[in-house]
């Protein structure tokens, strides 16, 4: 009866259904995007590691413009850091030093990348940093104690100098000599939240790397980056790795009791608060603007169950008189609020998803609709069905059968 009724009025249906479908939209909407984006963002996150502390010169919390001369003065994280870290912490399963820098050239007989991303890590970052390799493999301990002349290559600068061909044990020239590729990296692919773009990067030990750049411990340098990562052991707090790694950075920095820390502890978990707050006043903004939507719908729900309760007054009336309860009159034009409404919230969810597969094709990273905001899709459209239906609902179920059948 409800079906029949809202295709016997298809304009009416219609108009009716636009709100709930706009509102819906807009809920969804926001919410999917929000969370896709959360996720992309996160698994960026992760792969930096949630169990690892980062040393630096300045805090990732604070806006570097409002102490930009304090944290320039700062000292950068040195190898000394880092070998009395490997050396005197208990709490720390592991530690590992790297150098970024970029500019490069680098060759195969007639290819070449310039700009190629480098980087020089000592030996412990591919297993504290988890990074994967897709051909070949990583150098060995005794290579890297030597400063041997061999290097990975990312997925992207692989396919640029060799193509399709195999690039292992092939030779390169880089910083002026010769490098033998041993391993190339796992593809990431294009996301902009990857915080480490290792498609792009030409990666050595740090012992060859000092071989071709000439920076001391604690000095300072506008083309490239130093980054001491500490892993904690398993079970281990990471409040109580930063307070033994205060300890052990101020002792090799020679810092008095009272001399204020030239350092940072970072841990991804500062980024993850002003996430969850970011991401938060998102979703409120996305309910505030759906919610006016459903309140639009939801009234013009209201007003096509008016008109259908006076359509049908007669109608009403007989089924009084042959025996029909309140209870069936009442549900009968509650489902038939709710039926509209979850049609209207469909509709909505339909347009939310063919809007996310379409986005997905021009943006670097994936949109989705989850199951959990289906849900929530369909939860709101049948409480807005309940409210919009409820009062014309009773009226119609307190109808006098004699007056309106005369009606």
């Amino acid at each position: 009866m409800a079906g029949s009724q809202l295709l016997s009025n298809k304009l009416r249906t219609f108009l009716s259904l636009l709100g709930i479908t706009i509102g819906i939209f807009c809920i969804i909407a926001v919410l999917s995007a929000v969370d896709s984006l959360e996720r992309s963002i996160r698994d960026g996150f992760s792969e930096l590691g949630s169990d690892v502390i980062y040393v630096d010169k300045q805090p990732w919390t604070e806006d570097p413009s409002q102490n930009y001369w304090k944290y320039l003065r700062r000292p950068e994280p040195g190898m000394r850091d880092y070998e009395a870290i490997v050396e005197r912490s208990d709490l720390a399963a592991g530690a590992a030093y790297s150098f970024f820098t970029g500019g490069g050239t680098i060759k195969h007989e007639s290819s070449s990348v310039k700009g190629a991303f480098f980087m020089g890590t000592t030996y412990e970052y591919q297993e504290l940093q988890g990074v994967e390799i897709a051909e070949g493999r990583y150098l060995t301990d005794l290579e890297y104690r030597n400063g041997a002349n061999v290097l990975l290559l990312g997925h992207l600068i692989k396919q640029e100098l060799f193509g399709d061909q195999n690039a292992l044990g092939k030779e390169v020239k880089y910083l002026g000599q010769k490098f033998k590729v041993i391993g190339v990296l796992k593809e990431e692919g294009e996301d902009p939240f990857n915080f480490i773009n290792f498609d792009d990067v030409v990666w050595t030990g740090l012992v060859t790397t000092r071989k071709f750049f000439s920076f001391n411990d604690f000095t300072r340098g506008n083309n490239y980056q130093k980054l001491l990562i500490v892993k904690a052991k398993d079970g281990v707090d990471l409040d109580d790795l930063k307070d033994e790694l205060t300890g052990i950075i101020r002792g090799v920095r020679r810092l008095k009791p009272l001399e204020e820390e030239n350092f940072a502890l970072n841990e991804l978990s500062m980024f993850e608060e002003i996430l969850s707050g970011f991401f938060g006043a998102l979703n409120i903004a996305g309910f505030t603007i759906g919610i006016f939507a459903l309140i639009v719908g939801m009234i013009s729900v209201a007003n096509i169950m008016f008109v259908s309760v006076k359509e049908r007054t007669n109608i009403i009336g007989v089924k009084k008189a042959i025996g029909a309860k309140r209870s069936f009159i009442l549900s009968e034009f509650l489902m038939e609020s709710i039926f509209l409404c979850v049609i209207g919230g469909l509709l909505g969810l339909g347009m939310v998803w063919l809007l996310m597969k379409l986005i997905s094709m021009v943006i670097p990273f994936a949109l989705w609709l989850s199951m959990r905001n289906i849900i929530i899709g369909v939860t709101v459209s049948v409480v807005v069905g309940v409210i919009a239906g409820v009062i014309p609902a009773l009226q119609a179920s307190k109808m006098d059968p004699v007056v309106a059948m005369r009606q």
